[in-house]
């Protein structure tokens, strides 16, 4: 079965049921979790240069407002389907609730080639999603932000958008990632990779081992990826590979970080041609013998094809979904400790929150300050998450299951019944 095959939503419902079952949830807050209350299917004509009118598929999944309203980035990718939208969404669910932010999860998708398209058709293209997406989005009632392929550019188109299509009304708060110029917070750049490092460093903690004895690697290099990588080299842990779509490199002496983040600067974003590591492929970058591996690119890429081979003791999972649901016994076998995505990269949401209050309240915090909060953040949902394993006796991504889901389920038990 190739990794493309494997459906996220699935590998979303199975550890949503696993959870619910070590919860011993009832079968009403069951039913109404495993499905999304919202669904926004639309087509979009676009004026490309050449003239032509494209119709372009978008999405927006609502999965719970449980807790808050809706959160959740949205993506541009060739690969975007209903159902990853929906798993995302429901991820983005979970993800909120394990930091405790008064949020509930949202995603958003086009399915479109954004390195093909001119400045231009991007541009006509966003703001066409979200004129689509006016009565859906809402400061308190939607919230989205970059994902793959998207980023503060297009979020500064949303802005004015939806400020056209709401009365002229400036509300910067109804979208986060934006541009500092408007509104945006100080650390969001690096907010998710930040915090990959910061529950590395927990993990790490947690078995005592120093930060300086470990080798990484980090297999996509795009803002999660390069980040994380460049945070690792700064606390000490070696980066032995990373990688992207271009293929993956690997020095045995330890990755330049800064010189392939320049390289990407100078090469539209991407690692093709760089010369100071050997180039391997981008299969081999996830077997390779080092202490730390986080996928930080594409969900479903360790499988149960390749998770056998798997030498590295932790996982930190940079990326939504990168392990599929019946690879997980697997590496659990191993004795390989996996940092699960929605606690691993919840560093860009919880940021994110903290945009979305600076918005509301006019008041702005430093770098400083918004790194300090995103660490107490992480550092203690890690803790709570970790306790449950050990509470429980089950995995971390199982764990982290169980602190998330309780919490969404408590808001639906809270509401009543309509």
């Amino acid at each position: 079965m190739s990794a493309n095959s494997y459906n996220p939503f699935e590998s979303m419902l199975a550890r949503l049921n696993s959870a619910a079952d070590i919860l011993q949830l009832g079968t009403r807050e069951r039913a109404i979790l495993i499905v999304p209350e919202k669904i926004i299917n639309v087509n979009l004509p676009v004026l490309m240069d050449n003239g032509t009118t494209q119709v372009f598929e978008g999405y927006r999944v609502i999965h719970s407002t449980a807790l808050g309203p809706s959160k959740g980035g949205i993506r541009y990718s060739m690969d975007v389907t209903q159902d990853e939208v929906k798993a995302l969404a429901a991820w983005m669910a979970w993800k909120c609730a394990v930091v405790s932010l008064p949020y509930g999860g949202g995603k958003g998708g086009i399915k479109c080639n954004p390195r093909e398209m001119s400045v231009n058709e991007l541009e006509r293209l966003t703001r066409s999603y979200a004129a689509s997406m006016s009565q859906v989005f809402g400061i308190d009632l939607d919230v989205p932000a970059p994902d793959m392929g998207t980023g503060g550019r297009e979020m500064a188109w949303i802005v004015d958008e939806f400020q056209k299509m709401n009365g002229n009304k400036y509300e910067p708060g109804v979208i986060t990632g934006k541009p500092i110029e408007m509104g945006g917070s100080q650390g969001r750049v690096a907010a998710t990779g930040r915090g990959v490092m910061t529950t590395t460093l927990e993990a790490l903690n947690r078995h005592g081992i120093k930060p300086s004895d470990c080798t990484a690697a980090v297999q996509g290099f795009g803002n999660v990826g390069s980040w994380a990588a460049k945070l690792y080299v700064e606390k000490g842990i070696k980066v032995l590979a990373i990688s992207d779509v271009t293929g993956a490199y690997h020095n045995a002496n330890g990755i330049d970080i800064e010189a392939a983040i320049a390289h990407c600067a100078n090469n539209k974003g991407q690692l093709a041609g760089f010369d100071k590591a050997d180039k391997i492929s981008n299969e081999e970058i996830l077997t390779l013998k080092v202490d730390i591996l986080s996928p930080s690119a594409m969900e479903n890429v360790i499988t149960a094809q390749n998770a056998d081979k798997i030498q590295a003791k932790f996982i930190v999972e940079g990326a939504n979904g990168p392990v599929t649901s019946d690879s997980d016994e697997i590496l659990n076998k191993k004795g390989i400790f996996i940092v699960p995505d929605i606690l691993a990269n919840a560093g860009g949401v919880t940021v994110s929150y903290f945009e979305w209050v600076q918005n509301r309240r006019g008041h702005y915090y430093s770098e400083e300050e918004v790194n300090k909060l995103a660490d107490t953040i992480l550092i203690n949902s890690f803790k709570e998450v970790y306790d449950a394993s050990i509470k429980y006796k089950i995995p971390m991504r199982t764990a982290a299951y169980v602190v998330s889901v309780k919490r969404v389920a408590a808001g639906v038990t809270l509401r009543g019944h309509y």
